[in-house]
């Protein structure tokens, strides 16, 4: 019983945060207010997270991953050009922009993810080491590099157009699509 009880809050604390997040900017949305409207224990989020930051990735995570996880790990088992990676992280993108809600969630992710004021990630393609090895034809760090500026770009565009109430027109993602793949397969430049 403990553990359903325990499930429950977990459960509410999300639901309570989601709903304040949807329509308040982060930094206006306090632990206390989430407790609150979950109707539970001051303590509760840090019990069951550990910290707001905690508490908005997981949200963020199990509202959002499944819309990728089984698409990238098909794409990056397969071993597959970049294109079809940024497709693969794209689609989804667009299929949130579609819908009311979605685009709710597009807002939070971007407003969150953005100013870097969410972590730690748990699942697979939200913790950027995953994507380290997927640019065979640059490094590690290069990579984690190119596909850092890639994400902030495509959550930028798609955060901001959802802040606006609207999705990106089938140009844009277009131009966005060329642009990001053309930035991950760029040749490597030496530095001096």
């Amino acid at each position: 019983m403990p553990q359903r009880v325990s499930a429950a809050t977990r459960e509410r604390l999300l639901t309570a945060a989601e709903r304040l997040l949807l329509t308040e900017r982060y930094d206006d949305v306090s632990v206390r207010r989430i407790c609150t409207e979950a109707g539970a224990n001051p303590a509760a989020v840090h019990y069951h997270f550990g910290s707001k930051e905690a508490l908005v990735a997981t949200l963020l995570e199990e509202r959002l991953g499944a819309l990728w996880a089984d698409r990238l790990t098909a794409v990056a088992a397969a071993a597959g050009p970049a294109a079809d990676l940024v497709d693969a992280v794209l689609t989804p993108f667009t299929d949130l922009a579609a819908d009311p809600l979605g685009r709710l969630h597009l807002r939070l992710l971007a407003q969150c993810v953005i100013d870097r004021q969410v972590g730690p990630w748990q699942q697979q393609w939200f913790r950027i080491d995953s994507w380290a090895g997927l640019l065979p034809e640059v490094g590690e760090q290069e990579s984690l590099r190119r596909w850092m500026l890639a994400f902030d770009l495509i959550i930028m565009r798609f955060g901001r157009a959802a802040a606006e109430d609207r999705a990106l027109s089938p140009q844009a993602v277009a131009t966005l699509r060329s642009f990001v793949v053309a930035g991950l397969t760029a040749p490597t430049g030496d530095i001096s």
